[in-house]
């Protein structure tokens, strides 16, 4: 994505309802999709007020509107069901009342209320920190209990569809174009032999057994605001991928990328474990975050979404490995490769241990 410049920005930041004159803005966080930066402005009685203000990646989001109207009214339903404004991302809309501004360029901006005195961690640090996480998830489920989910655009066709993904894997197999399949033939192997697991979710859906719901798709630690000071959960961030989907499913990203023992790119499999201390406590975070809204049934399947998420991501590194890397960025030529081989290594302890999960769920079963 191109980089902004600064009187780009401020050009930007000029068409949002703001309060005071502008002071500063500058390079904010560590995402890699959107161009962020921190807006510090100042009233006429010296109070300070920040914003965060964001270029939108129309790379990675080819309808940025479609985004930013799932954004918008995802946001308003949210403040309705809570007091406490420190809860909800709340956007800046621009002179016009809009919900996003779009630039000569064809840039699209979007700015919301920077959020005081919290702080997100890219990897808990603590058991506590990761219940926290898991709280804020669930309370979102929770919120959202009652929000129209089918109603919501669908920004990323088939995202976690992992037969369609196990297709698109084939093909990629079949189709070799860079000659690197002779070189993971245990790692195909391996995917192939749990196909038959892939359409469990899909088919839980069709029966009527999973819900469709409100899903956030990106459930990592460090998009959560904890407050600073007592490292209670806040608030859920980075809402660009909110859509229809399975409450199981956010659960799953975030077990898989929480509750291993080792980096995502970890060459040393040794170290890949699955912390079923970890698992036990976001189980525990996300079930009271929800407060008793989840059925049985989808309780039940939260570990199937572990799996799951776990397995397709691990088959989305190796489909990218033998495409020649073209989606994930990667450091080194064989990155993807070790990404999935970590993957799929937790998919076996995630297999070791399944009694010990589904009887840690299945305490949550009324």
């Amino acid at each position: 994505m191109p980089k902004k410049d600064l009187q780009q920005m401020i050009d930007a930041i000029s068409n949002f309802n703001i309060t005071g004159v502008l002071n500063g803005c500058i390079a904010y966080g560590n995402g890699h999709i959107n161009d962020t930066f921190l807006v510090i402005c100042y009233d006429e009685a010296g109070k300070e007020h920040k914003y965060i203000l964001q270029a939108m990646n129309q790379y990675v989001f080819k309808e940025p509107e479609k985004v930013m109207a799932n954004i918008e009214r995802v946001t308003a339903f949210l403040r309705t069901q809570t007091d406490n404004p420190r809860e909800v991302m709340s956007l800046i809309r621009t002179k016009d009342n809009q919900a996003f501004f779009k630039d000569q360029f064809g840039s699209y901006w979007r700015m919301y209320d920077f959020i005081t005195d919290a702080i997100c961690l890219e990897r808990p640090d603590c058991t506590e920190d990761f219940y926290q996480c898991a709280v804020a998830f669930g309370k979102f489920q929770r919120y959202l209990n009652d929000f129209p989910a089918e109603s919501l655009y669908e920004i990323i066709p088939d995202f976690h569809n992992t037969p369609k993904r196990f297709e698109h894997f084939s093909q990629a197999v079949k189709q070799d174009a860079f000659e690197r399949a002779k070189d993971v033939q245990e790692e195909i192997a391996f995917l192939t032999a749990r196909q038959n697991f892939y359409p469990i979710l899909t088919d839980s859906f069709k029966r009527g057994v999973l819900p469709l719901r409100v899903s956030h798709n990106d459930t990592k630690s460090n998009n959560v605001m904890l407050d600073a000071s007592t490292r209670k959960a806040l608030c859920v961030i980075d809402l660009d991928t909110i859509m229809p989907g399975f409450s199981v499913t956010d659960f799953g990203d975030a077990i898989r990328f929480g509750a291993s023992t080792a980096d995502e790119d970890e060459q040393d499999l040794s170290k890949v474990r699955l912390n079923l201390d970890m698992f036990r406590m976001y189980t525990k975070g996300f079930l009271d975050g929800c407060s008793g809204m989840l059925g049985n049934d989808e309780i039940m399947l939260l570990p199937e979404g572990a799996k799951m998420m776990t397995i397709e991501c691990g088959m989305r590194f190796l489909t990218d490995y033998l495409e020649g890397d073209i989606y994930f960025k990667t450091a080194y030529a064989t990155h993807n490769l070790v990404r999935c081989r970590t993957q799929l290594k937790l998919v076996q302890e995630m297999e070791e241990h399944w009694d010990e999960m589904k009887s840690i769920v299945k305490q949550y079963c009324r």
